[in-house]
């Protein structure tokens, strides 16, 4: 029988709030060796997620669009509302101004080969596990699933 997502996942992942500041979230990323963590509402419920990648705009600023002048008219090369979201996330002081709005989630009784398909086609390295309930339960990431293939080599 293949394994499933509850299988292999973490359980009751440490989680932030929207508001919690982003100096925190960071320090728990860095204390626990984690590379992100979901975000959830007061009821629990998940809304985001925060990343290092989110985190690395923090450092590396923004560079702002290219563009070219054309009879008075400015036109953008790049799309400047990706700009705006950018310098936004890099500008951010709480989780919820830098995390990654609308994450893909994952129940619990898919199979690891479903979670890993998503994982690749979506190019995530995490997936929050949710409840019937929208409840964060558990996360899995890449590395829990090379670690249950290694598993059932033995």
């Amino acid at each position: 029988m293949p394994k499933t997502v509850a299988d292999v996942m973490s359980r009751d992942p440490i989680v932030v709030r929207e508001e919690t500041p982003l100096k925190e979230a960071i320090q728990i990323l860095a204390e626990r060796h984690i590379s992100g963590l979901p975000v959830v509402d007061d009821l629990g419920k998940l809304v985001g997620i925060i990343s290092e990648t989110d985190l690395m705009w923090q450092e590396t600023g923004v560079t702002p669009p290219a563009y070219i002048m054309f009879l008075d008219s400015v036109i953008y090369l790049k799309n400047p509302a990706t700009y705006d979201r950018d310098l936004h996330k890099a500008l951010g002081q709480t989780v919820g101004e830098v995390m990654s709005k609308n994450p893909i989630a994952i129940s619990p009784d898919k199979t690891l080969k479903e979670a890993a398909t998503i994982m690749h086609d979506r190019s995530v390295h995490r997936l929050p596990v949710l409840d019937s309930a929208s409840q964060v339960i558990g996360i899995l990431t890449r590395g829990d699933i090379i670690r249950a293939m290694a598993a059932s080599q033995d």
